[in-house]
């Protein structure tokens, strides 16, 4: 299974949950997914916390191929890097739905045979988000497992076509803007 060797790897972090999705031989993860690991820490090989990593992941794959990706990353500089360690394992016609903090304005692109997309999100929860983005409300998950909750998003996504400006993916980490965070809390 293509998580085993995530996880025998070291790229699962901070996993929530990792299951099932309810189709025969499909799993879904939700935790972080490291982008950029830390370095070699001791002769072992074990290494330091990740320097860079995508947050709040919703992922399903069958044995051999990723079929929904979604995220957050902190700097969409992040993005090649990120395509580089997972595009390979990108299903043909699968989705990578990803929130950046510092996008300009939401786009989406073709990477191999995966539809992109990268939506601007200074801050929010990435399943409420994607939820948002799909329309689908908390009825449409009734009585399922999460995995199956994961296999339902993944379901909806094959009507949801987006009116987002479409890009070359190279051109995406250009579209970056400065972000400027409010104060809040006691005065």
């Amino acid at each position: 299974m293509l998580l085993s060797d995530y996880e025998t790897r070291g790229l699962l972090f901070n996993v929530n949950f990792r299951e099932s999705a309810g189709a025969s031989g499909f799993d879904a993860y939700r935790g972080e997914l490291v982008v950029r690991e830390g370095e070699i820490a001791d002769a072992q090989g074990r290494r330091k916390p990740p320097q860079a990593v995508l947050k709040q992941v919703v992922l399903l794959s069958d044995a051999e191929k990723l079929h929904l990706l979604a995220g957050f990353l902190d700097d969409v500089a992040d993005l090649p890097e990120l395509l580089g360690m997972y595009g390979a394992d990108f299903a043909e016609g699968a989705s990578v739905i990803l929130y950046a903090r510092n996008l300009g304005k939401p786009v989406q692109a073709q990477v191999g045979g995966a539809r992109l997309i990268v939506i601007p999100l200074i801050e929010g929860m990435v399943w409420n988000e994607l939820l948002d983005e799909l329309i689908l409300e908390k009825g449409d998950f009734k009585g399922q497992s999460a995995g199956e909750k994961v296999m339902t998003a993944n379901n909806a996504l094959a009507g949801y076509k987006p009116k987002y400006e479409t890009v070359e993916a190279t051109a995406i980490p250009a579209l970056a803007v400065e972000v400027r965070y409010e104060a809040r809390g006691a005065v």
